[in-house]
Protein backbone atom coordinates (compact mmCIF):
# COMPACT_ATOMS: atom_id res chain seq x y z
CA UNK A 1 0.00 0.00 0.00
CA UNK A 2 3.03 2.69 1.09
CA UNK A 3 4.76 1.64 -1.86
CA UNK A 4 1.63 2.05 -4.34
CA UNK A 5 0.65 5.28 -3.05
CA UNK A 6 4.52 6.42 -3.11
CA UNK A 7 3.97 5.82 -6.66
CA UNK A 8 0.57 7.79 -7.36
CA UNK A 9 1.80 10.94 -5.75
CA UNK A 10 5.34 10.73 -7.85
CA UNK A 11 3.07 10.03 -11.45
CA UNK A 12 0.99 12.88 -10.23
CA UNK A 13 4.42 15.02 -10.11
CA UNK A 14 4.97 13.92 -13.15
CA UNK A 15 2.07 14.73 -14.93
CA UNK A 16 1.69 18.38 -13.04
CA UNK A 17 5.21 19.33 -14.33
CA UNK A 18 3.99 17.79 -17.65
CA UNK A 19 1.67 19.92 -17.93
CA UNK A 20 3.10 22.86 -16.55
CA UNK A 21 5.92 22.73 -19.25
CA UNK A 22 3.26 21.97 -21.87
CA UNK A 23 1.41 25.09 -21.19
CA UNK A 24 4.96 27.30 -21.29
CA UNK A 25 6.12 25.43 -24.33
CA UNK A 26 2.96 26.28 -25.83
CA UNK A 27 2.64 29.68 -24.68
CA UNK A 28 6.27 30.29 -26.14
CA UNK A 29 5.04 29.30 -29.48
CA UNK A 30 1.89 31.11 -29.40
CA UNK A 31 2.74 34.89 -28.39
CA UNK A 32 5.36 35.47 -30.49
CA UNK A 33 3.85 34.19 -33.92
CA UNK A 34 0.98 36.69 -32.05
CA UNK A 35 2.64 39.34 -31.47
CA UNK A 36 4.27 39.16 -35.25
CA UNK A 37 0.34 39.10 -36.77
CA UNK A 38 -0.95 42.00 -34.65
CA UNK A 39 2.70 44.04 -35.82
CA UNK A 40 2.01 43.01 -39.41
CA UNK A 41 -1.72 43.81 -39.49
CA UNK A 42 -0.71 47.01 -38.16
CA UNK A 43 1.85 47.73 -40.73
CA UNK A 44 -0.28 46.38 -43.84
CA UNK A 45 -3.59 49.09 -41.94
CA UNK A 46 -1.05 52.09 -41.58
CA UNK A 47 0.47 51.56 -45.06
CA UNK A 48 -3.25 51.22 -46.93
CA UNK A 49 -4.14 54.57 -44.34
CA UNK A 50 -1.14 56.56 -46.01
CA UNK A 51 -2.42 55.27 -49.02
CA UNK A 52 -5.77 56.28 -48.55
CA UNK A 53 -5.20 59.62 -47.08
CA UNK A 54 -2.89 60.95 -49.99
CA UNK A 55 -5.01 59.19 -52.82
CA UNK A 56 -8.36 61.10 -51.54
CA UNK A 57 -6.52 64.36 -50.42
CA UNK A 58 -5.40 64.10 -54.19
CA UNK A 59 -8.89 63.51 -55.45
CA UNK A 60 -11.25 65.74 -53.03
CA UNK A 61 -12.88 62.40 -51.64
CA UNK A 62 -10.91 62.94 -48.28
CA UNK A 63 -14.32 63.11 -45.82
CA UNK A 64 -13.20 66.76 -44.50
CA UNK A 65 -16.54 66.73 -41.89
CA UNK A 66 -15.67 63.95 -40.49
CA UNK A 67 -11.87 64.89 -39.81
CA UNK A 68 -12.87 68.04 -38.62
CA UNK A 69 -15.19 66.49 -35.49
CA UNK A 70 -12.79 63.83 -34.87
CA UNK A 71 -9.69 66.70 -34.71
CA UNK A 72 -12.40 68.53 -32.67
CA UNK A 73 -13.01 65.32 -30.46
CA UNK A 74 -9.46 64.69 -29.61
CA UNK A 75 -8.34 68.23 -28.86
CA UNK A 76 -11.53 68.89 -26.38
CA UNK A 77 -10.59 65.51 -24.90
CA UNK A 78 -6.67 65.59 -24.51
CA UNK A 79 -5.27 69.31 -24.71
CA UNK A 80 -6.37 69.96 -21.07
CA UNK A 81 -5.06 66.43 -19.28
CA UNK A 82 -1.78 67.45 -21.73
CA UNK A 83 -1.17 71.24 -19.80
CA UNK A 84 -2.17 69.84 -16.68
CA UNK A 85 0.84 66.96 -16.72
CA UNK A 86 3.12 69.06 -18.92
CA UNK A 87 3.48 71.83 -16.05
CA UNK A 88 4.42 69.66 -13.01
CA UNK A 89 6.81 67.56 -15.50
CA UNK A 90 8.51 71.16 -16.74
CA UNK A 91 8.68 72.24 -13.02
CA UNK A 92 10.41 69.25 -11.93
CA UNK A 93 12.67 69.10 -14.92
CA UNK A 94 13.78 72.83 -13.87
CA UNK A 95 14.38 72.11 -10.10
CA UNK A 96 16.40 69.93 -11.14
CA UNK A 97 18.74 70.83 -13.66
CA UNK A 98 19.22 74.78 -11.75
CA UNK A 99 20.02 72.25 -8.42
CA UNK A 100 22.43 69.70 -11.01
CA UNK A 101 23.77 73.59 -12.41
CA UNK A 102 24.66 74.98 -9.22
CA UNK A 103 26.53 71.91 -8.03
CA UNK A 104 28.79 71.74 -10.82
CA UNK A 105 28.82 75.81 -11.20
CA UNK A 106 27.28 76.41 -13.74
CA UNK A 107 23.93 78.08 -13.05
CA UNK A 108 23.54 80.52 -16.09
CA UNK A 109 23.04 76.96 -18.51
CA UNK A 110 20.11 75.97 -16.19
CA UNK A 111 17.69 77.28 -19.26
CA UNK A 112 19.53 75.99 -22.18
CA UNK A 113 19.30 72.39 -20.30
CA UNK A 114 15.44 72.65 -19.10
CA UNK A 115 14.45 74.36 -22.33
CA UNK A 116 15.94 72.09 -24.73
CA UNK A 117 14.67 69.15 -22.76
CA UNK A 118 11.40 69.94 -22.72
CA UNK A 119 11.19 70.84 -26.76
CA UNK A 120 12.97 67.40 -27.39
CA UNK A 121 11.69 65.40 -24.83
CA UNK A 122 9.08 66.17 -22.80
CA UNK A 123 6.94 68.03 -25.29
CA UNK A 124 6.46 65.35 -27.54
CA UNK A 125 6.44 62.33 -25.25
CA UNK A 126 3.81 63.96 -23.05
CA UNK A 127 1.63 65.03 -25.68
CA UNK A 128 1.81 60.64 -27.21
CA UNK A 129 0.94 59.16 -24.10
CA UNK A 130 -2.20 61.69 -23.24
CA UNK A 131 -3.12 60.94 -26.85
CA UNK A 132 -2.92 56.97 -26.12
CA UNK A 133 -4.40 57.31 -23.25
CA UNK A 134 -7.17 59.71 -23.69
CA UNK A 135 -7.72 59.60 -27.39
CA UNK A 136 -6.53 55.99 -28.14
CA UNK A 137 -8.50 54.44 -26.05
CA UNK A 138 -11.85 56.38 -27.04
CA UNK A 139 -11.19 55.17 -31.15
CA UNK A 140 -10.30 52.06 -29.99
CA UNK A 141 -13.27 51.88 -27.78
CA UNK A 142 -15.70 53.21 -30.69
CA UNK A 143 -14.52 51.27 -33.23
CA UNK A 144 -14.44 48.21 -30.99
CA UNK A 145 -18.26 48.66 -30.71
CA UNK A 146 -18.90 49.28 -34.26
CA UNK A 147 -17.49 46.08 -34.65
CA UNK A 148 -19.13 43.75 -32.24
CA UNK A 149 -22.56 45.53 -33.34
CA UNK A 150 -21.48 44.59 -36.67
CA UNK A 151 -21.53 47.72 -38.21
CA UNK A 152 -17.83 47.09 -40.13
CA UNK A 153 -19.59 44.36 -41.73
CA UNK A 154 -22.41 45.99 -42.31
CA UNK A 155 -20.29 49.01 -44.45
CA UNK A 156 -18.22 46.34 -46.51
CA UNK A 157 -21.27 44.65 -48.07
CA UNK A 158 -23.03 47.89 -48.87
CA UNK A 159 -19.50 48.52 -50.22
CA UNK A 160 -18.68 51.25 -48.46
CA UNK A 161 -15.10 51.09 -47.39
CA UNK A 162 -14.78 51.09 -43.21
CA UNK A 163 -10.86 52.23 -43.65
CA UNK A 164 -11.50 55.10 -45.52
CA UNK A 165 -14.42 56.34 -44.00
CA UNK A 166 -13.26 55.82 -40.03
CA UNK A 167 -9.66 55.18 -40.10
CA UNK A 168 -8.24 57.47 -42.55
CA UNK A 169 -9.96 60.41 -40.97
CA UNK A 170 -9.35 59.26 -37.53
CA UNK A 171 -5.45 59.07 -38.41
CA UNK A 172 -4.86 62.80 -40.14
CA UNK A 173 -6.78 64.15 -36.93
CA UNK A 174 -4.68 62.49 -34.69
CA UNK A 175 -1.37 63.74 -36.73
CA UNK A 176 -2.79 67.35 -36.87
CA UNK A 177 -3.99 66.92 -32.97
CA UNK A 178 -0.39 65.68 -31.92
CA UNK A 179 1.63 68.39 -33.51
CA UNK A 180 -0.89 71.37 -32.24
CA UNK A 181 -0.63 69.78 -29.00
CA UNK A 182 2.89 69.49 -29.16
CA UNK A 183 3.51 72.85 -29.47
CA UNK A 184 0.97 74.01 -26.87
CA UNK A 185 3.39 71.78 -24.92
CA UNK A 186 6.21 73.82 -25.76
CA UNK A 187 5.38 76.60 -24.58
CA UNK A 188 3.82 76.05 -21.69
CA UNK A 189 6.78 73.86 -20.67
CA UNK A 190 9.47 76.43 -21.08
CA UNK A 191 7.17 79.26 -19.49
CA UNK A 192 6.87 77.06 -16.55
CA UNK A 193 10.68 76.00 -16.42
CA UNK A 194 11.21 79.74 -16.76
CA UNK A 195 8.90 80.86 -14.07
CA UNK A 196 10.44 78.30 -11.88
CA UNK A 197 14.31 78.76 -12.62
CA UNK A 198 13.54 82.53 -11.66
CA UNK A 199 10.89 83.23 -9.31
CA UNK A 200 11.66 80.16 -7.42
CA UNK A 201 15.42 79.02 -7.53
CA UNK A 202 16.30 82.72 -7.54
CA UNK A 203 17.72 82.62 -11.70
CA UNK A 204 18.24 85.39 -13.72
CA UNK A 205 16.02 85.91 -16.59
CA UNK A 206 18.04 87.19 -19.04
CA UNK A 207 20.64 84.41 -18.44
CA UNK A 208 18.23 81.79 -18.74
CA UNK A 209 16.55 83.36 -22.19
CA UNK A 210 19.64 84.21 -23.39
CA UNK A 211 21.07 80.44 -22.97
CA UNK A 212 18.27 79.04 -24.33
CA UNK A 213 18.91 81.12 -27.34
CA UNK A 214 22.34 80.37 -27.53
CA UNK A 215 22.28 76.63 -27.60
CA UNK A 216 18.80 75.85 -29.15
CA UNK A 217 18.43 75.26 -32.93
CA UNK A 218 15.27 75.00 -35.00
CA UNK A 219 16.44 71.44 -36.08
CA UNK A 220 15.10 70.67 -32.09
CA UNK A 221 11.58 72.08 -33.06
CA UNK A 222 11.51 70.21 -36.31
CA UNK A 223 12.57 66.77 -34.11
CA UNK A 224 9.54 67.95 -32.09
CA UNK A 225 7.23 68.08 -34.99
CA UNK A 226 8.25 65.17 -36.57
CA UNK A 227 8.01 63.26 -33.25
CA UNK A 228 4.71 64.36 -32.75
CA UNK A 229 3.40 63.38 -36.69
CA UNK A 230 5.26 59.83 -35.87
CA UNK A 231 3.51 59.31 -32.48
CA UNK A 232 0.04 60.58 -33.91
CA UNK A 233 0.35 58.24 -37.05
CA UNK A 234 1.22 55.12 -34.03
CA UNK A 235 -1.89 56.02 -31.41
CA UNK A 236 -4.31 56.26 -34.54
CA UNK A 237 -2.82 53.30 -36.09
CA UNK A 238 -2.62 50.83 -32.94
CA UNK A 239 -6.16 52.06 -31.24
CA UNK A 240 -8.04 51.37 -35.15
CA UNK A 241 -6.45 47.88 -35.52
CA UNK A 242 -7.17 46.75 -31.94
CA UNK A 243 -10.82 48.27 -32.18
CA UNK A 244 -11.61 46.70 -35.93
CA UNK A 245 -10.30 43.34 -34.95
CA UNK A 246 -12.41 43.25 -31.37
CA UNK A 247 -13.68 39.94 -31.04
CA UNK A 248 -15.91 38.42 -27.70
CA UNK A 249 -18.58 40.94 -27.33
CA UNK A 250 -18.21 44.08 -24.71
CA UNK A 251 -15.47 42.02 -22.46
CA UNK A 252 -13.59 42.14 -25.63
CA UNK A 253 -14.00 46.17 -26.46
CA UNK A 254 -12.84 46.56 -22.79
CA UNK A 255 -9.58 43.99 -23.88
CA UNK A 256 -8.99 46.14 -26.36
CA UNK A 257 -8.82 49.36 -25.33
CA UNK A 258 -6.19 47.72 -22.55
CA UNK A 259 -4.26 46.40 -25.01
CA UNK A 260 -4.55 49.25 -27.70
CA UNK A 261 -3.12 52.05 -24.67
CA UNK A 262 -0.29 49.41 -23.41
CA UNK A 263 0.92 48.74 -26.91
CA UNK A 264 0.85 52.80 -28.02
CA UNK A 265 3.15 53.30 -24.55
CA UNK A 266 5.56 50.44 -25.32
CA UNK A 267 5.66 51.58 -28.89
CA UNK A 268 6.06 55.55 -28.48
CA UNK A 269 8.25 54.79 -25.67
CA UNK A 270 10.69 52.82 -28.22
CA UNK A 271 10.34 54.79 -31.21
CA UNK A 272 11.14 57.97 -29.24
CA UNK A 273 14.45 56.15 -27.86
CA UNK A 274 14.98 55.56 -31.28
CA UNK A 275 14.65 58.73 -32.64
CA UNK A 276 16.86 60.48 -30.05
CA UNK A 277 19.62 57.95 -31.09
CA UNK A 278 19.49 59.00 -34.60
CA UNK A 279 18.90 62.82 -34.54
CA UNK A 280 22.26 62.71 -31.80
CA UNK A 281 24.09 60.63 -34.51
CA UNK A 282 23.29 62.53 -37.40
CA UNK A 283 23.40 65.91 -35.95
CA UNK A 284 26.32 66.15 -33.47
CA UNK A 285 26.97 68.81 -31.55
CA UNK A 286 30.26 70.15 -30.96
CA UNK A 287 29.85 71.88 -27.61
CA UNK A 288 27.28 72.36 -24.17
Amino acid sequence: MVRRSVTQEQSAEQSAVGEITSWASGYLRRHPIASLETVGGQCILAMQAIRYLILDICTGRFPFREFVRQATFMAKTAYVPTVAVALPISATMSIQFGLLAGQVGASSLAGAASGLAVIRQAAPLVTALLLAAAVGSAICADLGARTIREEIDAMEVMGVSALRMLVVPRLAAAVVVAMALTGLSCFVGFLAGYLFNVYVQNGTPGSFLATFSSFARVGDMYLAMVKAAVFGVIVAIVSCEKGLSTKGGPGGVANSVNAAVVASIVILMLVNAGFTELYTLLFPRTTL
